[in-house]
C-alpha cells in the first residue's frame, strides 16, 4: 500500500513538472518507475502510454473548445503517427530493456533542447491550389481577441516527421510532443499555439494506437497503470492551474537540467547492462 501511494504521489509530481514544462508527464514517469521503482522498461512504457490517454484527454478538449486546435490538421496528420506508432509498438517487443533505455535517453535530451529553445511565431498565407489548399489544411485561431488565418507548408516533410514521432511513442511510451511540435512548427510553419494545441489533440490517439499492442502482449498491469494514471491527471490539473502565475522560463531549464541527468544516467546504464 505505501509503494502505491508513493508511486502515486510521484505521478502527481509528474503531471505537475510535465504540464508547467510542456515536455509531458510520460518523460518523468518512465525514469520514475525504472530507475525509482525498478519497474521493466516495457511495462513502464504501458503505464506511460495510459497516462498520456488521460492527460492528453482532459486538456485536449479545452483547447479544441477555445478555437485553437486544428482537427482537421490533426486528423490527417494522425494516419503517419498512429502509423508509427504501432511499428514502434511491435518493434519494442523486439528489442533488449537496455537498447530501449538508451533510445529513450537520447531522445528525451533531444526533447530538453527542442524545448529550451526560443520558437519563432509563423503565420502564412494560403496558397491558391497548393497541396494545402486541396487538404484544407488552414484555418484561424483567436490572438487576444483578434482572429488570425494561418496555412500550413511542407505537408509531405511534416507527414513523415510525424511518422517518425508516432514510431518514438509507440517505442518509448512518451507523447512524442516535441517532435509533433518540430514537424507542425518548425516544417510546416503553422503558428506555434496552433502546433502546441493540435499535438496536445493528437497525442492521445497515438498513445491509443499503441496502448492496444502493449495491453495484448500483457505489458499493462492495472496495480500499476491506476496509480500512475490518476497521479499524472491531477498533477496535470494542478500544473494548468498554476501556469499562469508560475515563472516557466526557470522552471524549465531547472527541469531541463534535472531530466537531462536522468536521460545520461539512463544511457549509461543502458549501455553498461548491455556490455555485461
Amino acid at each position: 500500500m505505501s509503494e502505491i501511494l508513493i508511486l502515486f504521489f510521484g505521478a502527481v509530481s509528474a503531471g505537475l513538472l510535465g504540464s508547467l514544462t510542456g515536455l509531458g508527464g510520460g518523460v518523468v514517469i518512465i525514469p520514475l518507475l525504472t530507475l525509482g521503482f525498478g519497474v521493466p522498461m516495457h511495462y513502464a512504457i504501458g503505464a506511460s502510454l495510459i497516462s498520456v490517454i488521460g492527460t492528453s484527454s482532459g486538456a485536449a478538449a479545452a483547447f479544441v473548445k477555445e478555437g485553437f486546435t486544428n482537427v482537421r490538421v490533426g486528423m490527417f496528420l494522425e494516419i503517419a503517427t498512429t502509423t508509427g506508432a504501432i511499428v514502434g509498438a511491435l518493434v519494442s517487443g523486439l528489442l533488449n530493456p537496455n537498447t530501449i533505455g538508451i533510445i529513450f535517453a537520447s531522445i528525451l535530451i533531444l526533447t530538453v533542447i527542442l524545448n529550451l529553445r526560443a520558437k519563432p511565431d509563423h503565420q502564412e498565407q494560403l496558397i491558391k491550389g497548393s497541396l494545402e489548399h486541396k487538404l484544407q489544411l488552414y484555418g484561424s485561431f483567436p490572438d487576444k481577441g483578434i482572429i488570425k488565418d494561418y496555412s500550413a507548408r511542407n505537408t509531405v516533410s511534416g507527414f513523415f516527421m510525424m511518422a517518425f514521432a508516432g514510431v518514438m511513442s509507440g517505442l518509448l511510451g512518451i507523447g512524442s510532443g516535441a517532435l509533433k511540435v518540430l514537424a507542425m512548427d518548425n516544417m510546416m510553419k503553422l503558428p506555434f499555439k496552433v502546433s502546441t494545441t493540435t499535438s496536445n489533440f493528437m497525442i492521445g490517439v497515438t498513445a491509443v494506437a499503441s496502448s492496444l499492442i502493449y495491453f495484448q502482449r500483457g505489458e499493462i498491469i492495472p496495480v500499476i497503470v491506476a496509480p500512475v494514471l490518476i497521479g499524472v491527471v491531477v498533477g496535470s490539473y494542478i500544473g494548468s492551474k498554476t501556469l499562469i502565475v508560475s515563472k516557466t522560463k526557470k522552471l524549465k531549464l531547472v527541469f531541463g537540467v534535472v531530466v537531462t541527468i536522468l536521460s545520461i544516467y539512463m544511457m549509461y546504464n543502458g549501455i553498461s547492462q548491455n556490455f555485461k
